[in-house]
């Protein structure tokens, strides 16, 4: 996003009350992006973190939450004094957005009862099963639903003090402006919605009290579609943003959102038969659909920002692996005396990728970190293996671990396609996987066997889409749609950049899926034994 900055290389006056703020806590980075009236990001700040793995659970703790929050602000504060000379004691509009999903539990008091459980989380097989039959509507284990009821079903004693039940980004919303809401995308993530109502499915509440006699509506945030007023930031909030005292209370609020529904918005993804894929350390695809789907347990049936029906097939991991190989390159041109830059390094491999053979010569490899819903594994051990007679050259060896990295989504986006007949007329791709021009978008492209759309934005989608949606919320026209918002005042002018893959290429995707499949047996026996 840095061609986005050249125009304010002179401090040049800035109106702050003309720009919105989006911020999105993301699974490696905490990234906040300030965008103008023409919808240009224009400063940012951002902060890395990473999850740990405590006790068998996935989580973040609420320090490095705090901490990070605001040390991405203050960096963010910083840029903008340094490009413009000004002080950020205010800007039109906030919205916040994060992973979505997970367990973050509060008593009456306010005070948290267990652990954050993030989306990475595979433990709660037994409680998404069951409500998957009773609902006859699929919950993936990483839905806040499954572990709430997951710690109903292991007594955990914390359940009973429960008054109420947020998402990180809800978490963050709430301490920003005092209100227990969220947006209907994020919420689509903790129980399903009503698309007609926009709000949660009143049925499925309803049999949800009868099985544990939890009423959800008292403890699950309001429901809001894009473009409604989220509240007003306070004077607490802002103090819990800002430390430093410069940013002053009363902005506007958007909803809050989740990375999935950011996602949509940042490609302009929001309207039916579009769709996109965030590829980074997880990886999904968002289809918005026009008809009802039959259950798959591959399959989860969220909503975009404004409440319209989406497929996603998200798949627990995507580029750990990539990002752990990588480091091992690094480690060993350091040995050697010849160090290279990260960012380079990644250029380098991802380029030697398309240099490979289609089906990567008969090299395999898991990207499992984590366990992975789509192929039915609780737990992960990323893995790769050769036979004796492969073509063990490095140009296969990355474009394995590309494939591998795109392999389970190929897995869910065909039975939308082939089984369910859903039809794309676009596909948009952002995330870190695809920051080397043409590597990513190329392999996506052969793995769905059509043309895939890459945005000028495609680095930086969270933050931006939030931002997006807070624009939308201030400067929309009465009666103006989402969709009519991103199409005719964001988008019209957008550059982006259309690539095919061959028929080779999609033939080779093909070829490796296929011995993928069969070798899955493989990474059930190394969760066994290692």
């Amino acid at each position: 996003m840095r061609s986005f900055f050249k125009r304010q290389e002179n401090k040049t006056m800035i109106d702050l009350k003309k720009t919105v703020l989006g911020i999105e806590l993301g699974s490696t980075r905490i990234k906040a992006v300030l965008i103008d009236g023409r919808h240009l990001p224009i400063a940012s700040g951002d902060f890395e973190w990473e999850n740990q793995f405590v006790n068998g659970v996935w989580t973040y703790s609420m320090d490095a939450v705090h901490s990070g929050l605001q040390t991405c602000f203050a960096r963010l504060r910083a840029d903008v004094k340094e490009k413009y000379g000004a002080e950020l004691a205010t800007v039109g509009a906030i919205g916040v957005s994060a992973m979505m999903h997970g367990y973050l539990p509060f008593d009456r008091d306010g005070k948290q009862l267990a652990e954050f459980r993030t989306w990475r989380n595979t433990i709660t097989g037994e409680a998404a099963e069951k409500l998957t039959d009773l609902f006859g509507f699929n919950i993936p284990q990483r839905w806040s639903i499954a572990h709430l009821y997951q710690a109903i079903l292991n007594g955990e004693e914390h359940v009973k003090d429960v008054a109420f039940l947020t998402t990180l980004a809800g978490y963050i919303h709430w301490r920003l402006t005092g209100e227990k809401l969220m947006g209907v995308g994020e919420a689509s993530g903790m129980f399903p919605i009503d698309s007609a109502a926009l709000d949660y499915d009143e049925g499925m509440v309803r049999k949800f009290k009868a099985l544990t006699g939890v009423d959800l509506r008292a403890i699950l945030p309001k429901v809001l579609p894009a473009g409604e007023s989220g509240g007003t930031l306070s004077a607490e909030g802002a103090r819990f943003l800002d430390p430093s005292g410069t940013l002053r209370p009363g902005i506007p609020v958007a909803p809050c959102e989740g990375d999935a529904g950011t996602g949509m918005a940042a490609t302009n993804s929001v309207r039916v038969r579009t769709g996109n894929v965030s590829a980074g350390t997880s990886d999904f695809a968002m289809i918005v659909t026009d008809k009802p789907l039959g259950v798959h347990r591959e399959i989860d049936m969220v909503t975009t920002p404004a409440g319209a029906p989406v497929a996603m097939v998200h798949c627990n991991n995507c580029t750990s692996d990539i990002n752990a190989w990588v480091g091992l390159f690094s480690a060993f041109a350091e040995a050697i005396g010849a160090p290279q830059e990260k960012g380079k390094l990644f250029t380098l491999l991802f380029r030697k990728a398309l240099e490979g053979e289609a089906d990567c010569g008969g090299l395999m490899s898991f990207n499992y970190y984590s366990g992975e819903g789509v192929t039915d594994l609780d737990e992960g051990r990323p893995l790769f293996a050769r036979t004796p007679n492969a073509n063990f050259t490095l140009e296969n060896f990355m474009r394995t671990h590309l494939l591998s990295a795109l392999a389970t989504l190929k897995i869910g986006l065909d039975i939308l396609t082939q089984t369910e007949g859903v039809e794309i007329d676009k596909l948009c791709g952002h995330g870190g996987f695809f920051k080397t021009p043409e590597v990513g978008q190329r392999m996506l492209s052969a793995a769905v066997g059509a043309p895939v759309s890459v945005m000028e934005t495609a680095g930086e989608g969270g933050p931006y889409g939030m931002a997006l949606l807070g624009a939308y919320m201030l400067w929309r026209d009465e009666g103006e749609s989402l969709e009519d918002y991103l199409d005719n005042k964001v988008f019209a002018e957008a550059k982006s950049v259309t690539l095919t893959a061959d028929e080779a290429d999609i033939a080779g995707f093909d070829a490796f899926l296929g011995r993928y499949r069969k070798a899955l047996g493989v990474e059930r026996t190394a969760i066994e034994v290692l």
